[in-house]
């Protein structure tokens, strides 16, 4: 049963996050636009060409300020990544003997480890 609810979960992480593939690369390609032209106006000397840059930076802030559905595709790729890493986790189950010389035995290896 709960794979089935892994399932589910993944199931619905993988639709939001190919229905957000678009916007996420959109965001990234802003993003990373945004960042250069920064990079730029830090550069510049002129008032006129921080003026510019100003101007160009505003632009490819409201293009990524645009993109924000994007941030549900992330989430989407996270709840993925949390689901694939939790299928692939195997539950290791200790049964200890319930003999009392088995005990006694590893709690005096416990004691001659100090």
């Amino acid at each position: 049963m709960k794979k089935f609810g892994l399932l589910i979960a993944g199931g619905i992480a993988a639709i939001v996050l190919l229905s957000n593939l678009g916007p996420m690369i959109a965001l990234a390609i802003s993003i990373a636009i945004l960042y250069l032209v920064f990079k730029q106006f830090i550069k510049e000397k002129s008032t006129l060409g921080k003026i510019g840059w100003g101007i160009i930076g505003l632009c490819a802030l409201m293009a990524s300020a645009s993109n924000i559905p994007a941030i549900l595709g992330i989430a989407a790729a996270y709840v993925l990544y949390l689901v694939y890493k939790k299928w692939n986790t195997s539950k290791s189950v200790v049964v200890e003997e319930k003999d009392p010389f088995v005990n006694f035995e590893k709690q005096w290896a416990d004691m001659n480890k100090y």
